[in-house]
């Protein structure tokens, strides 16, 4: 596979994020709260993996990394579960905007992982990515002033988790292939969130009534295995620090998903900032491309 693919796959994974909090939104208007739409998509996004895994496998599966796995199982599940957290305490806007401190945070782990200082671009390149995320996030007018420190610390926490299982799917575990890998990681994601969120809907009924289900299966897909089996490909090729430049473009995608499936106004100010996010995550891959051409 052809090295510039992996970029493509970690910013289409990170744009399949990027619909969730819309999705979830479509739920809640449905009637259905927003810990029950998780613990859907968890639920149900394990179920695919099993069924890919048995279709395309068809043996036993054998467990191996155990610590990777569980680890990457784990920090897909709390990033969900405190990203809600934040969302409770402060706008949605201005918690999508703590999340995003997780490009500068997986910037930092790959740097004590690597014992390395970061490079100019990437120092540039995160400068682009925040001043756009600002932007694109609608908060150059809102009140800060009454945000309680518990919704700074939720929003925090999402940064640090989803930065955690960036790192954790840079390593690889030897002889186990990608099917294997995106069922161990559902199954102990599925597991976390039996602790976090609402797991009597499983036994309950209310995940097999009217239109759950429906909203269990594109989280499940969008949320659960499509980014997990790309970035289980794509990051160990492209590493940390450039993975979570690359997942800037999540934002994007949120904010157009948001206008075109909830009629979400959407500012100059909103474009602007998603034109920045794009040329943030371009340019560490432009400049090395001129390295490799000179």
């Amino acid at each position: 596979m052809k090295q510039w693919i992996y970029p493509l796959l970690i910013i289409f994974a990170a744009s399949c994020y990027g619909i969730l909090s819309t999705i979830i939104k479509l739920a809640i208007q449905d009637g259905y709260t927003a810990a029950e739409a998780v613990t859907s998509q968890y639920f149900v996004g394990f179920f695919i993996a099993l069924l890919i895994f048995v279709f395309v496998r068809r043996k036993v599966p054998k467990f191996g990394g155990g610590v990777t796995l569980l680890l990457a199982g784990l920090f897909t599940a709390t990033t969900g579960t405190v990203y809600g957290q934040a969302i409770e305490y402060m706008p949605a806007s201005l918690a999508v905007v703590m999340l995003f401190q997780f490009t500068w945070v997986g910037m930092l782990f790959d740097c004590i992982a690597k014992r390395r200082l970061p490079k100019r671009i990437e120092v540039i390149s995160l400068l682009f990515l925040f001043g756009g995320t600002i932007l694109a996030a609608g908060i150059i007018d809102a009140d800060l002033s009454g945000i309680p420190w518990q919704g700074w610390a939720w929003g925090m926490a999402s940064a640090v988790s989803f930065a955690s299982f960036v790192m954790i799917n840079s390593r690889q575990v030897e002889g186990m292939d990608t099917e294997t890998r995106l069922l161990f990681t559902s199954f102990f994601a599925a597991i976390a969130i039996f602790f976090f969120q609402s797991p009597e809907i499983v036994w309950n009924g209310t995940l097999f009534n009217e239109n759950l289900w429906v909203y269990g299966l594109i989280l499940g897909l969008f949320g659960i295995v499509i980014p997990i089996y790309l970035f289980s490909i794509a990051v160990p090729k492209v590493g940390t620090a450039m993975t979570s430049i690359l997942s800037a473009a999540e934002l994007p995608v949120a904010v157009t998903a948001s206008v075109i499936l909830l009629s979400e106004a959407l500012t100059i100010f909103q474009v602007i900032g998603i034109i920045i996010i794009v040329i943030g995550m371009t340019l560490p891959t432009i400049a090395q491309r001129r390295l490799k051409y000179n």
